[in-house]
């Protein structure tokens, strides 16, 4: 049944359909006999778009980013490797790419602590704050 509905969405001779009947079993429908009710039976009122009722919008940030530069000339520029697998190597082309092409700029490459989808501490950005002008968080892939 797979490969036949494969057959039936994505075949190239065709292009892209939609099934016969929905989503097959167990990929998003609901379980047999606990679908929605008729309207007027009871359920959720019909929807009007937007978020749900009591729901708005999520709160404004807590912090703006900062103005951007006029000019990277004779600035520093901190060059921050998360972890991530590439992001390595990709900080030192661009440090290597500052260097050839943009040599006023000061870059200094750093390894971001911790874990590389969350903060574990916050001493490297004190120090960009403190020492650097702009920042390149590099995530690579």
């Amino acid at each position: 049944m797979t490969i036949q509905l494969l057959d039936n969405v994505m075949s190239p001779e065709v292009g892209a359909q939609k099934g016969p009947a929905g989503p097959p079993p167990g990929m998003g429908a609901a379980p047999p006999g606990r679908g929605m009710p008729p309207p007027g039976q009871g359920g959720p009122p019909p929807s009007r778009g937007g978020p749900p009722q009591g729901f708005g919008a999520p709160p404004p940030p807590s912090s703006a980013m900062a103005k951007r530069l006029d000019t990277l000339d004779k600035k520093t520029v901190y060059l921050v490797d998360t972890g991530f697998g590439g992001s390595y190597q990709f900080m030192l082309q661009l440090q290597k790419w500052f260097k050839e092409n943009m040599p006023s700029v000061t870059t200094i490459r750093k390894r971001k602590p911790g874990n590389v989808f969350m903060d574990d501490n916050n001493e490297l950005w004190e120090e960009v704050k403190v020492k650097g002008n702009a920042v390149v968080l590099g995530v690579a892939g």
